[in-house]
């Protein structure tokens, strides 16, 4: 069924590429200038915005903003976000033109990419700290001792970009492991039935396999390089061309948001919880940091654009998840934080 999805959205980002080849102009550059953040329009372009969304607590910004009647504020009346259960789902709604913008991991962006997808990340939204790491019993005390032993963890996913870039910092492979492909709400599961030795997952399993195995810990987490696993905004050249009003609202929504969030963590991690469908609790939430206006526009301009997605790319082409070319710095669009208040 995997590999059925990956061809389905592979022909869906041939026909996607066909049509924005047609619809857009020249690339934007990752640099802005004062003339390009001058040229967005203050106001919104007047219509509806499709935001493509999947229930992790690390998009929770946008549903407190709608929630506070923040997208009104900055006037955006007609904000539609799209529920997506999978990854597969939401990616090939993104490729088929169904969405304006989409909330999806950075290797994925940066795997549009390689497709051939006219891909731009507009906004960094999450990083996992603690909450996404390598579960592990206490005879496995380093890295290293996971060469010969069974390791669960779900392909394709940031899970077997943190495995990947683990290894590879010290010196492995994952041909020097066992993999045992398992869906990250499982692979915990796994790990506590004693089926495999470490497990690579993220919260809430994470914290549930932890309080169910006293023995358990967290062996390597994504807090080794802040930004591995974390989550963007993107949206298409054609998007930008056609809507920039629009997707400056939207970045300062998202800021003010994460304002609302910082200061106000009880209510708005309850708004996150009922929209995601369920209660992640404080402790998920702790191990994710939301990236504010200012951090964006420090990243966005600086190590994101120069390492952090450098690394990615890297983790996510020794995982094979990336066929092709791309470079990094060119799908970052950085004009729209740099223009947010």
């Amino acid at each position: 069924m995997k590999q059925q999805a990956l061809r389905v959205l592979a022909l869906l980002v041939v026909v996607a590429v066909s049509m924005f080849a047609v619809a857009c102009g020249s690339s934007d550059s990752s640099s802005s200038t004062s003339s390009d953040t001058a040229a967005i329009p203050t106001t919104p372009e007047p219509g509806q915005f499709r935001m493509g969304i999947e229930p992790w607590l690390g998009y929770g910004p946008w549903h407190v903003a709608q929630e506070q009647g923040i997208f009104a504020d900055n006037g955006l009346d007609d904000v539609k976000i799209i529920n997506f259960t999978t990854d597969d789902q939401i990616n090939s709604a993104f490729a088929a033109g169904k969405l304006d913008g989409s909330n999806i991991a950075t290797h994925t962006a940066l795997r549009f990419a390689a497709s051939g997808l006219p891909v731009k990340i507009i906004l960094l939204e999450d990083q996992s700290m603690e909450a996404d790491a390598i579960l592990a019993g206490p005879d496995i005390k380093s890295i290293m001792d996971l060469k010969g032993k069974k390791v669960a963890y779900e392909e394709g996913t940031t899970s077997d970009i943190l495995l990947s870039y683990a290894l590879a910092q010290n010196g492995m492979t994952k041909k020097d492991i066992i993999s045992v492909p398992t869906p990250a709400a499982d692979a915990g599961t796994l790990f506590i039935a004693g089926k495999v030795p470490a497990a690579v997952t993220y919260e809430p399993y994470l914290s549930a396999a932890l309080k169910e195995n006293k023995d358990a810990k967290l062996l390597y987490t994504a807090a080794e390089n802040p930004g591995l696993v974390s989550d963007v905004f993107v949206v298409t050249e054609d998007t930008i061309n056609n809507k920039p009003g629009q997707l400056l609202a939207l970045v300062n929504s998202w800021g003010q948001a994460v304002d609302y969030y910082n200061a106000n963590k009880t209510s708005a991690q309850k708004t996150i919880g009922k929209a995601i469908g369920y209660d992640p609790g404080a402790e998920a939430f702790a191990g994710v940091e939301f990236y504010t206006i200012a951090q964006n526009k420090d990243l966005l301009n600086g190590k994101f654009k120069t390492t952090t997605i450098e690394d990615v790319k890297k983790a996510a082409t020794d995982a094979g998840l990336i066929k092709g070319s791309v470079n990094p710095a060119d799908i970052i669009v950085a004009k729209f934080v740099d223009a947010a208040k």
